[in-house]
């Protein structure tokens, strides 16, 4: 009779191992059989990748991100230096140790030092051909050609821009070509409004793109009644191509109601502020004399070039100041030069 008793505790241990048995054997059925992976098609390429970047940044658009810096601006400042006597005649032959360079008042290193004379000059001749202008004009394009032959050599150039209500190029860029140059004087038309705001901006932006010394000539009455341009914005222009702005002031009749004194003074403060001058031109002897003195003035410029030492303002606009020193009347000499710089240009 133990033959029984055997067999049902057999039963009763086997049992529950079966069932356990069972119950994996279930769960392991019910999982999804791995497959093969199959290569997706190009749609489901890109949205899984887009869908995957607006999820979560990469790790390299992540290092792309902008964050704030504090950029340091180690490029080559250059300013350009007039240096005259009490007389107003240029004053040639100074060395470096005569000059005495600042930028927001803190004493600068000068690397480069040069005399103008040698370097190339481009020069964007401007001439006014507004109504306004009309009967001076003939004696404007005739002074304006015994300038260009005057003052450039083989290594500069010059480019012509009239300007009424639109600013026009008709030498279509700079050339040293004289023949080139007189014909598009010749060719320059009346006008009837004003744009000289526009005229400083088109030509800074095209001297922008130049080497060397950069000079802007105006031949205008300061009339300005038309420009897109405001102040602010050609001066900006001209300070960051570097250009000097030489105004010649055409003042037919000295007394004249209609004169335009407002023009008049913005035109004085834009050459003062590139470093450049002014002059008013009365009769055709003071307009030829006129060109006389800027093209002896190109001559007789100074070239003096620093890396800056140091930031004491978080402006973007440098000042700078430029002193004479070890020479007899250094008092009494006059120094011109641009009244700073911008360490960021505007996009244009």
């Amino acid at each position: 009779m133990r033959k029984p008793a055997t067999i049902l505790l057999l039963t009763g241990l086997l049992a529950p191992m079966c069932g356990l048995w069972a119950q994996q054997t279930l769960s392991q059925s019910q999982r999804p059989t791995p497959q093969t992976p199959t290569q997706p098609s190009p749609a489901q390429q890109s949205s899984t990748q887009q869908g995957s970047t607006q999820q979560s940044p990469s790790n390299s658009e992540r290092q792309s991100q902008p964050t704030t810096t504090l950029r340091v601006d180690v490029n080559l400042v250059n300013v350009f230096v007039t240096v005259t006597d009490a007389h107003g005649a240029p004053i040639g032959g100074l060395t470096k140790e005569n000059f005495i360079l600042k930028e927001d008042d803190h004493e600068q290193t000068i690397k480069v030092f040069d005399r103008e004379s040698a370097l190339p000059i481009s020069i964007a001749l401007a001439i006014d051909t507004s109504l306004s202008t009309r009967h001076d004009l003939p004696l404007e394009q005739t002074s304006a050609k015994k300038f260009a032959h005057a003052i450039l050599r083989p290594v500069d150039a010059l480019s012509v821009y009239g300007f009424s209500e639109t600013v026009y190029e008709p030498t279509h860029g700079y050339t040293s070509d004289l023949k080139r140059i007189d014909e598009a004087i010749d060719h320059i038309r009346l006008g009837a409004a004003t744009a000289l705001y526009d005229a400083i901006y088109v030509a800074s932006r095209a001297l922008d793109r130049r080497k060397g010394r950069k000079i802007i000539v105006l031949i205008t009455d300061g009339e300005n009644v038309d420009s897109k341009i405001d102040y602010p914005e050609a001066l900006r222009a001209a300070e960051e191509a570097e250009a000097l702005i030489y105004s010649i002031i055409i003042v037919p009749i000295e007394s004249s109601a209609g004169r335009e004194i407002g023009g008049e003074h913005a035109l004085i403060q834009l050459s003062e502020d590139t470093g450049g001058k002014y002059y008013y031109a009365i009769s055709p002897g003071q307009l030829d004399d006129a060109f006389r003195k800027i093209s002896d003035e190109l001559r007789t410029q100074y070239l003096l070039a620093y890396y800056p030492a140091q930031r004491t303002s978080f402006s973007e606009f440098r000042r700078i100041g430029v002193q004479i020193t070890g020479v007899p009347d250094a008092a009494s000499d006059h120094v011109r030069h641009r009244a700073g710089y911008y360490t960021v240009k505007s996009e244009f």
